[in-house]
């Protein structure tokens, strides 16, 4: 039996958990480095997934099966294609950062100098469980993308909101304005409407994976594709579109999609700035993700007779997630709706139903990550120096702390998609096979990349430019753990931008066997006849 690789990659930070978890209260610091520790020995793997990977190869490798509960069909069943090494290896990318961003956003208040403590311990946000459930989340989102069998990803699917949770709940956001009770209040507030949201999303495909078992007789991903391409599976229409929508209702909260997104500002404004680069970054990425491999894999008739809803809906997510966004007065908000018009943009690309389009949705998830975590991390950096969320509390930052300014600027900059860096290559794609197929929607599409200008810019203007604030002379400029979290960020935004070619060569030939399920080619190109 081959070494169970995927396996061990995803119970890596799972084992890393539990032992986090029971380090003893007074060894926080303990706690901290071994958090940290599997972090990275969990982005080893994940970089042995991608060497072992052969992007030539059959469509799942390093699979893994193995009989779980036999009398239901549910079958232990893992693998992965060119999509899910990709997003494995973002996941694994991410984590060690946001551990090292949030070094100290679960220690408990500073001591008085009389040597008692100040906290009171129903305020104590122990650091062990802080850490332990970042690992748990990376732990359930590896396996997710992992999982070939549908029952197995519903419950790593489902069960990945409990952690999340009570990272945003226990641990929210301290520079709130308003007293710790109203703080408290949001914060609750915003971890239950998560909960509520994604419960219900979850209870729907539920109901959809029950039926799925009762139409094909077992819950793999690979064995109800095979039989569907020998037509042993006879599924009616109406059967398909019902399961369909099941499915796609979960992965549209999840992503999240227009009018299911409100749950997301919400969230990332009240967590930490770590918790909520884990949440857009990282968890939401396994709803689009699931787009991909469920909903066009196990239903591509209901996919196609779905689309056009779906691209307008994705289309109100660009421009409405971006018009919010240029309004905002929380700088965590407006990256929040900044992302809900950015996953917009990732799920036209899937739906657009190209070649181009779906690389270019695959490339956006993992651009996304690496962009959004470097702006919302280099923003919490920021906002826990002044205390305050709010834009007007700020100006004049880039001369009191220049490297702090610049790379919230090169962060701001790979959101709007600047030619260059990682976001705009994936941008371009989605446009160019939106515009292959459907015109006119890659051309209000693009109102997007104009707002999405207008937002940053702004943001950018009112906290960093201009007469420097009494309130932020004081601010330090980025500490050397600081820049460690932000620098190899920024790097591969730059890298990913200059030379995409080391993702698309694995993402490539897995968005031609999904083009293959939906039975899509890509339009030929209207070129007019010399004269």
């Amino acid at each position: 039996m081959s070494f169970p690789l995927l396996t061990v990659t995803a119970a890596v930070p799972a084992v890393g958990a539990i032992l986090t978890a029971a380090v003893p209260a007074a060894r926080r610091t303990a706690a901290k480095w071994l958090a940290l520790l599997f972090s990275l020995a969990t982005l080893v793997l994940a970089v042995l997934v991608a060497v072992r990977f052969e992007p030539g190869g059959d469509r799942y490798q390093l699979t893994e099966s193995r009989a779980w509960i036999a009398d239901f069909g549910v079958r232990y069943e893992l693998g992965v294609d060119g999509i899910g090494v990709a997003l494995i290896a973002l996941t694994a990318l991410l984590v060690p950062f946001v551990i090292g961003a949030g070094w100290h956003d679960a220690d408990p208040p500073a001591e008085s100098t009389s040597g008692s403590a100040t906290w009171h311990p129903s305020r104590w946000r122990p650091t062990q469980g802080f850490f332990a459930l970042i690992l748990l989340v990376e732990a359930m989102v590896i396996i997710s993308f992992e999982a070939t069998d549908v029952f197995l990803f519903y419950i790593f699917f489902e069960a990945m909101l409990i952690p999340m949770y009570f990272l945003i709940g226990g641990f929210g956001d301290r520079a709130h304005a308003g007293s710790d009770e109203n703080a408290a209040a949001q914060r609750s507030y915003a971890a239950v409407k998560f909960l509520l949201y994604n419960l219900v999303g979850g209870l729907i495909m539920l109901a959809a994976v029950i039926g799925l078992y009762v139409v094909a007789g077992n819950f793999s991903l690979q064995e109800i594709a095979a039989a569907r391409a020998a037509g042993t599976l006879d599924m009616a229409t109406n059967t398909e579109r019902l399961l369909f929508l099941g499915f796609f209702f979960a992965f549209a909260v999840k992503a999240p999609l227009w009018p299911l997104h409100t749950w997301l500002p919400n969230a990332m404004g009240e967590a930490t700035a770590p918790v909520a680069v884990l949440i857009t970054a990282v968890v939401d990425k396994v709803g689009t993700f699931a787009m991909l491999r469920f909903c066009l894999g196990l239903f591509p008739e209901a996919s196609k007779w779905a689309t056009p809803v779906i691209l307008v809906l994705a289309l109100i997510s660009i421009v409405y997630g971006a018009l919010v966004a240029v309004g905002q007065r929380d700088i965590k908000r407006l990256v929040a709706y900044a992302s809900i018009s950015h996953f917009g943009f990732i799920i036209l690309g899937i739906f657009a139903m190209t070649s181009q389009g779906q690389s270019g949705a695959t490339l956006y998830m993992v651009n996304h990550g690496i962009s959004t975590a470097a702006l919302m991390l280099v923003a919490g950096f920021l906002i826990s120096r002044r205390g305050s969320r709010l834009i007007a509390d700020y100006g004049g930052v880039q001369k009191v702390a220049p490297v702090l300014a610049g790379t919230f600027l090169i962060g701001g900059l790979a959101t709007l998609s600047l030619p260059g860096l990682a976001p705009f290559v994936s941008e371009f794609l989605v446009l160019v096979g939106t515009f292959a197929r459907y015109p006119v929607v890659g051309i209000i599409a693009t109102i997007g990349i104009v707002l999405a200008a207008l937002y940053t810019l702004v943001l950018y203007q009112r906290t960093m430019t201009g007469p420097v604030k009494e309130e932020v002379r004081s601010l330090p400029d980025l500490r050397l753990r600081e820049v460690l979290v932000v620098a190899p960020l920024i790097a591969l935004l730059i890298g990913l931008g200059v030379y995409p070619k080391v993702l698309t060569d694995i993402v490539n030939p897995a968005v031609k066997h999904t083009m293959s399920d939906v039975k899509q080619t890509d339009p030929a190109p209207e070129v007019e006849a010399a004269k």
